[in-house]
């Protein structure tokens, strides 16, 4: 009668020799891994809290309160206290409460913004009101209610709508401004 291993064809050989091979050199048994020469040899010493492992340099406040909007990306809604508003891809927002804003060649805003500075290399669509600088790039569409207490258009540039300066002494007034604007809208 054939065994069942005879059976699935699986030959029974032992898996090592019992004996040791004759003119075979010998084989020190393995020693457990050690540090590796590679690796730095750390003595051992007290536990220490992550907040003593993180690096101690700070970001200064303005990278805190950076919102990066990448391409492909769509956002909608309310963004208040924003630092830096950073748009590659397409943005439908009221924006209030920040520094700056700067449109990337792929991006889009629609909506209403109110800030300090503007640099704008993509499409800004409806009321803008910027305390100090306007940047409009080459590649720049800005259309719509346009405030703004400085502007620069670069060479290709394009805006249109509504466009009014306001001068130093009116930036106070200016954020009572956009409120006027949306509610014309």
């Amino acid at each position: 009668m054939a065994d069942a291993s005879d059976d699935l064809g699986i030959p029974m050989k032992p898996a090592r020799p019992a004996a040791p091979v004759p003119n075979s050199p010998a084989m020190p048994p393995r020693a457990p891994d050690l540090a590796r020469a590679a690796d730095p040899i750390r003595a051992p010493g007290p536990l220490r809290r992550v907040s003593d492992i993180a690096p101690q340099h700070r970001r200064d406040d303005s990278e805190v309160r950076k919102l990066t909007v990448g391409r492909e990306i769509t956002l909608a809604g309310e963004i208040t206290s924003c630092e830096k508003l950073v748009i590659e891809g397409s943005v439908e927002a009221n924006l209030n409460n920040c520094r700056e804003v700067e449109i990337a060649e792929s991006g889009l805003f629609k909506g209403s913004a109110s800030v300090e500075d503007a640099g704008i290399q993509g499409r800004f669509e409806g009321n803008l009101v910027v305390r100090k600088r306007l940047l409009i790039k080459a590649s720049g569409r800005v259309s719509g209610t346009i405030r703004y207490g400085q502007i620069e258009i670069e060479c290709g540039g394009q805006i249109s709508g509504d466009i009014q300066a306001q001068p130093a002494s009116e930036h106070s007034g200016i954020t009572s401004d956009v409120a006027s604007v949306r509610a014309a809208s």
